[in-house]
């Protein structure tokens, strides 16, 4: 008897228990749905959305979108090696591409040298590329070599007059779409290549017209990656954009481009805005963040992707019993994180980007991930790494600010035979206005040298102005985070 009255009193204390915590976790759901909805209203009064919807975008007719031509989707969608070799230009051995080119960042030029003597090694055992019977000078076997992508490439254009760029992908899915995104990311990269190579034959080869043809139709191949919500596709059409860069700089280190060219040029680069650009696509990183916690929520699953013995295997973890307080809390926090470390960091009024602000943003997250909250572990696991983003989007405008700058130096030499006195000179006639340096707000240094050049530069995400001065790596490559940023040309 004393047994079975011990039981039931033990059996009433635990219905007692389960019904206590389930009214408490359906408390605390209520509180997680209850904030999560009032921060989105607040929000939503002053414009800013967390859907999908919000940045994803919009469907657009086939005929008007560039994805949708012919030459995009067989080739730059596709998976096939045989399609994608329409724009390959590294064949065969990897170790005998051509690994050293130019780079504006440390001033220097293109040598074609390496890449018509693996264009004729190549032809020697292979049929992959055209070449004449004797050496040309290697700009002309280069474009030689190049003119099997003629046909594609003038599709390409042909394609790039179309108005729209969206992707054939399931954006619903959220980050589960940047599976199908890959493919083009690569295949776009790919064509970039070529289309870098051709330019920088072409002015060297005297045919500047066609070089400029290939600059411009690169910009629009790139800025068709310019509406995507996800940010590894804003990091590829950077790396895309220094592609541009290079040919743009070596036909102004030589004189190369006409003045109306460097006119068309500058307008074109006016049009690239990437502390805009960096505002939208950490908002669609953020919104397809919280797609995937409220997917999660809804499901109680989450996918991974374990990588064993060089295979992915997509591992299912089971959020069964987990209270939908978490997911919803999650969503807040993640919304909230992105409020106060993400967007504040681009001053997009007075075009400016603190790297102190941007530390200290990331030193502050790293402080909150030391201290474990069920409600926070999720919004830190995805969180982006904020200075090395910043950063990437910040060198990116500065880049392109200081390329408009150096073309308008060009259009004021070509018409007064030399570079002047102050950048001051450039305006409104070669310039309709300069950028300022987006570090610190203050006018981009410059002075011309002794050898009748100049010294163009912003301070860097140093915030120190190191005399023009660009830091380099052990392995001599170019930092981004140490010293300036700086456009000069090579020594004569």
């Amino acid at each position: 008897l004393f047994s079975w009255r011990t039981l039931r009193r033990t059996l009433v204390a635990l219905a007692a228990l389960l019904t206590l915590l389930a009214l408490l976790i359906t408390e605390e759901n209520w509180r997680g749905k209850r904030a999560w909805d009032h921060y989105r209203q607040e929000w939503a009064a002053k414009g800013e959305r967390f859907d999908l919807a919000s940045v994803v975008p919009p469907p657009v007719p086939d005929e008007q979108n560039f994805f949708a031509a012919p030459i995009v989707s067989r080739v730059l969608g596709s998976t096939n090696a045989e399609d994608q070799g329409e724009f390959r230009i590294y064949r065969g051995d990897s170790e005998k591409w051509p690994t050293k080119g130019g780079s504006w960042r440390q001033a220097t030029l293109t040598d074609l040298t390496p890449w018509q003597q693996y264009i004729r090694d190549l032809a020697g055992s292979t049929n992959t590329f055209p070449v004449a019977p004797q050496p040309q000078t290697p700009a002309a076997d280069v474009l030689l070599a190049l003119g099997q992508f003629n046909p594609a490439l003038e599709e390409l254009r042909q394609a790039g007059q179309r108005p729209e760029a969206r992707l054939p992908l399931q954006y619903e899915n959220g980050f589960e779409g940047v599976g199908e995104l890959l493919p083009y990311l690569a295949s776009l990269k790919r064509c970039g290549q070529l289309l870098e190579l051709r330019a920088l034959a072409g002015l060297d080869h005297g045919q500047s017209d066609q070089a400029l043809a290939d600059v411009k139709l690169l910009l629009r191949v790139t800025d068709s990656l310019r509406n995507q919500p996800f940010l590894i596709s804003h990091l590829v059409r950077m790396a895309m954009m220094a592609l541009t860069l290079q040919p743009i700089y070596e036909g102004l280190a030589q004189h190369r481009w006409s003045e109306p060219q460097l006119a068309e040029l500058e307008r074109e680069l006016a049009k690239l805005d990437f502390l805009a650009d960096y505002q939208f696509a950490m908002r669609g990183e953020r919104t397809c963040a919280i797609a995937a916690f409220e997917a999660q929520r809804i499901t109680r699953e989450y996918r991974t992707v374990e990588e064993s013995f060089g295979t992915n295997k997509v591992v299912t973890v089971s959020f069964r019993f987990m209270p939908s307080a978490f997911f919803y809390q999650n969503e807040l926090a993640f919304a909230r994180l992105h409020e106060q470390f993400i967007l504040p960091l681009v001053d997009l009024t007075n075009r400016v980007v603190s790297p102190a602000l941007a530390q200290a943003a990331a030193a502050a997250v790293k402080a909150q991930g030391q201290t474990y909250s069920p409600y926070q572990v999720q919004a830190l696991m995805v969180f982006p790494a904020i200075s090395k983003a910043v950063q990437k989007f910040a060198f990116a405008q500065s880049s392109i600010d200081l390329v408009r700058v150096a073309c308008a130096l060009e259009r004021y030499r070509l018409a007064q035979g030399s570079y002047p006195e102050s950048l001051n000179a450039l305006v409104p006639q070669f310039i309709a206005r300069l950028p300022h340096d987006i570090i610190n707000g203050q006018p981009l240094k410059y002075r011309r040298t002794a050898e009748g050049a100049f010294v163009l530069y912003a301070v860097g995400w140093n915030e120190t102005d190191d005399g023009g001065v660009v830091a380099l790596s052990k392995g001599k490559s170019p930092l981004v985070d140490q010293g300036d940023w700086v456009w000069t040309y090579p020594a004569k």
